[in-house]
């Protein structure tokens, strides 16, 4: 069995990863939000979604945290009036992504104070090994 402060190390650090993933697709999704298809009638950027799953770290024995998928987003697309755009079709519509800013300002902000209190996992376990280093040398 592996020491409790190296297993809760490895559980943060898998949270660390996994919100880190997650805000990147969460920032694609931003960047990629007024994005049209590049031909007339063609589909736009396709709003990503990223899945979590738990897997058995072997050498601590603890349950952590990874991403199983990043998959897309099947919400129909929003189609936009808009003749001039070379993405049009026939009839002039443009198809606009997916991509809802709400939903991207949201899971950007629980991402973030996921991946905080990780960091905090973190820094509460280095300081308990400094104290720890600190009594040996007493």
């Amino acid at each position: 069995m592996a020491d409790p402060l190296v297993t809760t190390l490895k559980i943060a650090s898998s949270g660390l990863n996994a919100q880190s993933t997650r805000l990147r697709v969460v920032s694609e999704n931003v960047a990629n939000a007024q994005t049209t298809g590049a031909t007339a009638g063609s589909d736009p950027y396709q709003r990503k979604t990223v899945t979590f799953g738990s897997t058995l770290d072997e050498i601590t024995g603890a349950s952590i945290v990874r991403v199983a998928d990043i998959g897309t987003d099947d919400t129909p697309f929003v189609e936009e009036y808009d003749p001039g755009n070379p993405a049009a079709n026939a009839d002039g519509y443009v198809k606009r992504p997916n991509v809802n800013m709400l939903t991207e300002m949201m899971d950007m902000r629980e991402a973030n104070r996921s991946y905080e209190a990780n960091v905090q996992v973190v820094k509460q376990a280095r300081e308990i090994i400094n104290m720890t280093i600190d009594l040996l040398r007493s």
